[in-house]
């Protein structure tokens, strides 16, 4: 089973793998432990991560990028509409309102959703993990930012499906974070909370987040986070800084040109990078546009200055998670600054001064999310043993249901089932008293984030039947899964039958149904958390179903006031049909689909791999072959041979370079067959000549030892019989007579023709004689003493 864990950035992915010795990060195609999250098509393959990065400043139309920006959001949402501007690709809408990816792939016009893409960024990661690992890759588990929404968690899971691979977990990336950090810290309090503040600086947002510690646990305190604040804004400011200067000063507009925009904002990000380090920093580059060199100069303090916009709001994030924490900053004892956005020593600057202490970096910087995601993949596989660790994480919004009442002109009814820091997972369990089907919305509420729209999704409940009575009673059981998303699990009808006792039979119960009026609260609902096993109190949820009752609604009786003596009940539960509408999911008709595209585009892309392959093993023999011809086979082969296979050569190299530069992968494997039905015999016989001497010498070896063991009159050979002893020698020298005459033939012959004393005969001959010896120990015993 592998363990795995997978950070999905925004500019680059990190894959780590768990060991028995711990935790490492995996090395990709090109021996770098970063994998740019670039997808490039060509005319004929994809060219994904390393390979993507190397053809996208050649093709950037083609080249896609900053996948997850993409992911699970509607077209017109107005921060999307602000990364269009800087993508050098088109994006336009697609029919259900989210984007759609336009590019020129295998010679046409294709376009490709955000999930396909990630879903390709992950079938590149999951074959650098598999080569790592020499197995298949399926379990996994892979680090999302905290605010994802339920819709860009589904989309993470549909496209981890479509690369073939099962999270196990959507692990939040600030809680890899404190994972990585707290579980190998041995000098953590019992009793005592350990509050550590972690701030991710990504290339493309800032999460904070405060954790308490305690001996063999960690909890989430607050999140916070500021989606569109990271590296890349301090590139994007560099980059306007410079287009305005390079435009003014050298008559150049960047904007007009895709590749030289590209080209722009890859030296600004090692700009930002050098002006970490240093207090100035030039920047120059080779025919940006119209063949024009240019350069530029900056001081920190001017890099400061043009990024203020974005500096201030770094501390809003910082105030938000404090104030949820209910903590002050005297309470936090350690801040510690991860991501690669987390080096601009401005940005160090305000998380100082506004905590008062100087953050620490304990964990490497990149790799801690793809580390603490390992880790939790380790810890729900039962393949490794890890030490115990608590993580209880929260979820960082409100989930409310919402309904409509039986009553017309009646509002809305709304209850909040997960408040914000609920404990993930969790399943709630709630009793509605409904007599026809019904709906049930799934809604975000008081996110305070515009960008998430309210809504998730939508259950149809029924159809059900009561047996007796208006309204039946249904439990439902709402889940908040592993991966922070939400469900309506199921829903039973329960019908009770009691027997009234005799005691009781003249006196009769209280009226119970209120709740079956409009004029009663409206729907009753309860609520209890199977994982926390506290009564639901919220509002709208007045009775629970361990048996406590909601003081503020004492009029709506669950379902009798009057006490009686235990009575006999017998319920019958039937299990009632629930169908979900997810707004923006993928169908599962689509998905497989979009299963099926990615292994036709797989496939495509191996074979382009494998031709070549072909191709440059063809180009590979040419060279070798020529060079050796006029050096090592040069004794080997006529001068006759050597012309003729030098033009064949010189032939197929120009046909390579000409006609050949684009052809399929058997053309190229017949071109290299036709080539070594010439080249293999000269090989050969210089293989041959090379090797035959040692074989001659191991062979005459073996003769003679045999011989001298058969010839001794040493007491330990005296109950051998004699004629056991002559057949030993008679063997031998039959050997002997046949590798003479051989030997002889083989020095008349020149090296350019076919060897008569070949290897595989002289080792055979030396199997035979050993084969005849073995049951002879004696001899044998002999021959390898001596």
């Amino acid at each position: 089973m592998s363990v795995v864990g997978f950070d999905l950035g925004n500019e680059s992915c990190i894959v780590a793998v768990a060991r028995q010795r711990g935790i490492d990060v995996v090395l990709n195609d090109e021996s770098k432990r970063e994998t740019p999250a670039i997808v490039c098509f060509g005319d004929k393959q994809r060219f994904i991560g390393t390979a993507g990065a190397a053809s996208s400043t050649m093709n950037p139309k083609n080249s896609i990028s900053q996948i997850k920006r993409l992911l699970g959001r509607k077209f017109s949402d107005p921060e999307l509409q602000s990364d269009l501007a800087s993508f050098p690709f088109r994006v336009t809408e697609g029919p259900d309102g989210f984007p759609l990816v336009h590019v020129r792939f295998l010679g046409e016009e294709r376009t490709f959703t955000p999930t396909q893409l990630l879903a390709m960024v992950l079938s590149n990661l999951k074959g650098i993990a598999e080569g790592n690992l020499k197995t298949a890759v399926v379990d996994c588990c892979i680090g999302i930012p905290v605010y994802f929404s339920d819709l860009q968690r589904r989309a993470v899971l549909d496209a981890a499906t479509i690369a073939g691979l099962t999270p196990l977990q959507l692990f939040h990336e600030t809680t890899a974070t404190a994972l990585a950090y707290g579980i190998y810290k041995t000098d953590l309090p019992e009793h005592d909370q350990l509050n550590v503040a972690f701030v991710d600086v990504g290339h493309a947002s800032l999460q904070v987040s405060i954790v308490g510690y305690k001996k063999g646990q960690l909890k989430m305190l607050s999140h916070a986070y500021d989606r569109s604040l990271g590296g890349r804004d301090f590139d994007e400011a560099l980059f306007k800084h410079f287009a305005a200067k390079f435009k003014e000063e050298y008559k150049i507009d960047v904007y007009q040109n895709a590749r030289a925009c590209l080209r722009l904002r890859v030296a600004c990000e090692k700009l930002k990078k050098m002006l970490s380090a240093n207090p100035e920093a030039p920047l120059n580059i080779e025919c940006l546009m119209d063949e024009k060199d240019v350069r530029g100069f900056i001081k920190r303090e001017e890099f400061e200055h043009i990024s203020a916009p974005v500096l201030v709001r770094v501390k809003g994030p910082l105030e938000k998670a404090l104030a949820e924490a209910g903590l002050t900053t005297e309470n936090v004892h350690f801040v510690e600054v991860v991501g690669s956005g987390s080096r601009v020593p401005a940005i160090i600057k305000i998380i100082t001064d506004f905590f008062g202490k100087e953050p620490r970096r304990t964990m490497n910087a990149s790799e801690c999310v793809a580390r603490g995601c390992a880790l939790q993949c380790a810890i729900l596989s039962p393949t490794f043993k890890v030490r115990e660790f608590q993580v209880n994480d929260g979820f960082p919004f409100s989930i409310a249901l919402s309904w409509k009442q039986d009553s017309q002109n009646s509002a809305p009814q709304q209850t909040l089932v997960f408040p914000k820091g609920n404990v993930i997972p969790s399943i709630k369990a709630l009793t509605f008293y409904k007599s026809s089907t019904f709906e049930v919305d799934v809604l975000y509420v008081d996110t305070c984030d515009s960008q998430i729209p309210q809504k998730i999704s939508t259950y149809t409940i029924g159809p059900f039947q009561p047996s007796k009575g208006e309204r039946a009673k249904l439990k439902v059981k709402v889940r908040l899964n592993i991966h922070g998303i939400v469900t309506v699990d199921s829903a039973m009808m329960l019908e009770e039958d009691v027997a009234v006792p005799v005691s009781s039979a003249n006196e009769a119960p209280k009226d119970t149904t209120k709740m079956d009026t409009d004029d009663a609260p409206s729907d009753p609902v309860s609520g209890t958390d199977v994982n926390v096993h506290e009564p639901d109190t919220t509002e709208a949820a007045p009775a629970a179903e361990n048996g406590t009752q909601n003081p503020e609604e004492k009029s709506v009786p669950m379902e009798t006031d009057a006490k009686v003596e235990p009575s006999k009940r017998k319920v019958k539960r039937t299990s009632v049909p629930v169908h979900a509408l997810v707004y923006g999911a993928l169908a599962a008709a689509d998905l497989q689909k979009a299963v099926e595209k990615e292994y036709e585009m797989a496939l495509q892309d191996r074979v382009m791999e494998e031709t070549k392959e072909k191709k440059n093993a063809v180009e590979a023999y040419v060279y070798d072959m020529r060079n050796k011809l006029y050096d090592r086979y040069n004794d080997f082969v006529t001068p006759e041979e050597k012309e003729g296979l030098i033009g064949k050569l010189q032939e197929v190299e120009d046909w390579l370079y000409e006609d050949g530069e684009d052809e399929t992968k058997g053309v190229y494997i017949s071109k290299l067959e036709d080539l070594k039905k010439i080249g293999d015999p000269i090989e050969a016989r210089y293989k041959e000549s090379t090797e035959r001497g040692s074989s001659v010498d191991q062979l005459v070896y073996c003769i003679n030892s045999f011989r001298e063991a058969a010839l001794s009159s040493d007491q330990k050979f005296g109950h051998i019989d004699i004629s056991e002893k002559q057949k030993v020698i008679n063997e031998c020298s039959e050997v002997e007579n046949w590798l003479r005459e051989r030997k002889q033939q083989q020095d008349a012959l020149p090296k350019h023709t076919d060897p008569v004393l070949l290897v595989s005969d002289l080792k055979k001959k030396a199997e035979a004689l050993d084969r005849l010896l073995l049951l002879k120990p004696c001899f044998t015993g002999s021959a390898n003493r001596s």
